[in-house]
Order: C-alpha cells, then sequence, then structure tokens
C-alpha cells in the first residue's frame, strides 16, 4: 500500500473511532437528562454523568480529550455513574488497541524490504557466441533504478525433460564476463554480461548443434539472480527463465555503454538485449605465385602476389 493510503487509513480509522464514541457519549447524555440542564446549577437529586456534555459537538470534544488523554479540566466525568465508567473503561481499551495495531502497520510498512525485483530486467533472449574464441552461452541483466546494488551473484538451474517424461535438474555455473571463476560483482550500476562456456561436460554443450536445440525435447533455463541493497543491507532476488526458442545461435550483445564527449560513460538501454549476429572470423591468409610479367607505374615487377584474407570484425 502507498503512503498516502496509509495515511488516509491511519486518519481514518482514529476519525471514525472518535465519532463512534462522541454518539456514545451523547446518547448517554441524552438519556440520563444531561442535554437540557444547567450544568453550572444542576438539581440536588441529578447526577450529571459528564460535566457540560449539552451538544454532540461537546460530545465529540470530550471523546477526543479522552482518547488522546488530553485533559483540559472543563468536562470529566462523574464518579457516581457507573454508565460514564463503563463506557470511558471500554473507550481507552479500544483506543489503546487501535494505536498499537497502527503503529505495528507503520512499523511494518518502514521496515518492508523496497520492492526492487521490478528494477533488475533480464535480457529477453540469450545468445550462444565465442566472444573470445570459445563457444558459450550469454545473457544481460541491468538495474534500472540509479540506486546501486552491491554483492551481486547469478545462478542457474537447468530443467530438462528426459524420454520417459521425467524432469531432470542440472545445475549451471555462470561467470561475469567470462571470468575464470564464480566471483560476486560488488557494484551493480551498469548492465552486466554472465556467460556459461559450453564446454564437452556442459548440459548445455548440445546447444552448440542447431538443429539438436530444437530436437532435444522440452527445456527450460532458470536463471536466479540475488543482490544487496547498499543503503538497508537487504538482500533482493529477481529470477527469469529461456526456452529453446528464446536462444540464438552465432550471435552476440550490442554494446550498452557509451563514451560521451566530456569523457564520462552513458548507459544505452536502447541497446540493451539487442543481438546482433556475429561476424565471421579472420581466416588464414593465402597466397597465389604466377610467373605473368607485372608493370606498375612503369615499373616491372618479376613476381606478384594474390592475398586472400578474410574480413574481421
Amino acid at each position: 500500500m502507498r503512503w498516502r493510503w496509509m495515511m488516509l487509513a491511519f486518519s481514518a480509522s482514529f476519525l471514525a473511532h472518535w465519532l463512534l464514541f462522541a454518539v456514545f457519549w451523547y446518547l448517554l447524555a441524552e438519556m440520563n437528562g444531561d442535554l437540557d440542564l444547567d450544568h453550572d446549577a444542576p438539581p440536588e437529586n441529578h447526577t450529571i454523568c459528564v460535566k457540560y456534555i449539552t451538544s454532540f459537538t461537546a460530545a465529540f470534544s470530550f471523546s477526543l480529550e479522552t482518547q488522546l488523554t488530553i485533559g483540559y479540566g472543563t468536562m470529566f466525568p462523574s464518579g457516581d455513574c457507573p454508565s460514564a465508567i463503563a463506557l470511558l473503561a471500554v473507550q481507552m481499551l479500544l483506543g489503546l488497541m487501535l494505536e498499537a495495531f497502527i503503529t505495528g502497520v507503520f512499523v511494518a510498512k518502514i521496515a518492508r524490504p523496497k520492492n526492487r525485483t521490478p528494477s533488475i530486467v533480464f535480457s529477453r533472449l540469450a545468445v550462444v557466441g565465442s566472444p573470445e574464441g570459445k563457444p558459450c552461452l550469454m545473457f544481460q541483466v541491468a538495474n534500472t533504478r540509479p540506486s546501486p546494488l552491491t554483492m551481486v551473484r547469478v545462478s542457474g538451474i537447468l530443467y530438462q525433460e528426459r524420454g520417459d517424461g521425467q524432469i531432470q535438474q542440472s545445475s549451471v555455473d555462470f561467470l561475469l564476463d567470462s571470468q575464470n571463476s564464480n566471483v560476486e560483482c560488488p557494484f551493480f550500476s551498469f548492465p552486466l554480461t554472465y556467460t556459461h562456456s559450453l564446454s564437452p561436460g556442459s548440459p548445455l554443450a548440445p546447444l552448440l548443434q542447431r538443429e539438436t536445440v530444437s530436437s532435444a525435447g522440452h527445456l527450460e533455463l532458470v536463471v536466479c539472480l540475488s543482490a544487496t541493497q547498499e543503503g538497508s543491507g537487504e538482500i533482493c532476488q529477481s529470477r527469469t527463465s529461456y526456452l529453446p526458442n528464446e536462444i540464438l545461435q552465432g550471435h552476440r550483445f550490442a554494446p550498452c555503454l557509451t563514451r560521451q564527449p566530456e569523457g564520462g560513460y552513458r548507459v544505452c538501454m536502447e541497446t540493451f538485449g539487442r543481438p546482433l549476429p556475429e561476424l565471421p572470423q579472420a581466416s588464414h591468409r593465402q597466397s597465389y605465385r604466377t610467373e605473368l610479367e607485372v608493370c606498375a607505374n612503369g615499373q616491372r615487377g618479376d613476381t606478384f602476389q594474390i592475398c586472400e584474407t578474410g574480413l574481421g570484425e
């Protein structure tokens, strides 16, 4: 619940409580015959339950003073009126219960962790590429709020349906930017790229073969991220999953960081998670030699070479 609705509920609950008991105090004064009397000079055989309650406004004022224990001294209940003492005790008990409940709600509201899960965005697609010459599975994650997260850790579980209908679970380790160990990211303010090496022992190795992805049966890769909020130290978690049709072969992610003219870097969320086809790797150089006579700029050369070189990125 938003704070404005919390404040509205807080005000409305106390106002309703004061109005309810104001009605009770007014009915008590009317039943006792106190409304039409002169409270400064009452009859000798009449006991006034609450002094100076002669209207509903006065009854509301007395209810407010009783609940907040203000005690201005003008209006007060009489000890010789049991009904007034009983109503006073009931209002105080219910008022204390209401205050305790409202206080607990406010404390729970303040102590509740902030909803940071929607601010953690995963890339819609995962890609399989070879950024450093080794095939790996990659996905991106971004923090859309200005406040950073710390101690970010990512883990994955692969759910794969076997031929007998059983679901097999396999743990998948992800590394940050192809690091050698699964260390925590100390500062999460810009988009991160996590990779999983598709070595022969990896459960995701069949993804290397394009035709195997569609024929490998149903599989789903669930990725979980946990991080610590910098200000409060509370832990927030978020997760997503990738199906076979959400994993692209031979792609990479477009860069998300651009350098500004003044020297700083800016996060470009327009290119976040955008897959790009990988360019072919540079092929080996082949030379062709011939004995033809070649003249260039009036100079005669004995031999010339034709070099065929593949285009690199």
